[in-house]
């Protein structure tokens, strides 16, 4: 099956080029945007397009629009996750423009848990693919995670080498591209384990995730438990309001 990459839209290309100004120092915290004309200007969009790309930037916890003031770059990590949108880690660090690398810790194939047999809809007792990787933005380990996958979606040996980049672009190339995911976030702390391999101090606060991602069929393709250092990458998310609310 032939896929076809997607081009982003004007106001996403905007707002990722944005976020790698803010992220490279060019607007650095406590620092307020350029008016609207300047940006207009700079980047050959409408007010229309770089509003949109604001309000991502907004909804990502970037910056924060001060009425009659201007929009201003929020301390805090360089790197966020947005929790309201799945996406490829790999593909997202080197959007914007940051030194990703990733290793692999290992391979394997292996008798799935309980947990994840269920919440893959496999048998209990079934073989998984499982791995162990770890992510850093340069040069810092900013995730480790664990990703199982149904053996006829991969193979421990045969895509050994795919696994150093995104496992959404394999399960993509293979016919099941990624629909939805379902996501648990749990505050944790690092253990020796975790502190080892994050170069973190033990007893480090992390952000935990536990998640679940289906394909367009709704098949649950892949489990994934991840811990992401907060120092170096963030877990948000944006939540809307209830908007007028009726006595």
């Amino acid at each position: 099956m032939q896929h076809v990459r997607v081009r982003p839209l004007l106001p996403d290309v905007v707002r990722a080029e944005l976020r790698r100004l803010i992220i490279g120092g060019e607007f650095p915290p406590g620092s307020r945007l350029p008016n609207e004309d300047a940006l207009c200007t700079r980047f050959s969009v409408s007010r229309i397009t770089l509003r949109e790309a604001v309000r991502g930037l907004i909804e990502d916890g970037y910056v924060t629009r001060r009425q009659g003031s201007g929009t201003y770059v929020n301390e805090g990590p360089a790197l966020r996750n947005s929790l309201d949108t799945n996406f490829s880690y790999t593909d997202y660090l080197e959007s914007i423009g940051v030194k990703a690398s990733r290793e692999v810790l290992d391979v394997c194939r292996t008798p799935a848990s309980d947990t994840v047999a269920l919440e893959l809809g496999l048998p209990l007792g079934s073989e998984v693919v499982v791995v162990r990787r770890v992510r850093s933005a340069d040069g810092k380990p900013a995730i480790y995670s664990v990703d199982s996958l149904p053996v006829d979606l991969a193979d421990a040996e045969r895509d050994a080498d795919r696994f150093t980049g995104s496992i959404y672009r394999l399960l993509s190339e293979r016919g099941h591209d990624i629909d939805h995911a379902r996501a648990v976030v749990l505050p944790v702390i690092a253990d020796s384990e975790l502190a080892t391999i994050l170069q973190v101090p033990e007893g480090t606060p992390l952000q935990h995730l536990k998640q679940i991602d289906h394909d367009t069929a709704n098949r649950p393709v892949m489990h994934s438990l991840e811990w992401h250092v907060p120092s170096v990458i963030e877990l948000r998310v944006y939540r809307r309001g209830p908007g007028r609310v009726q006595n």
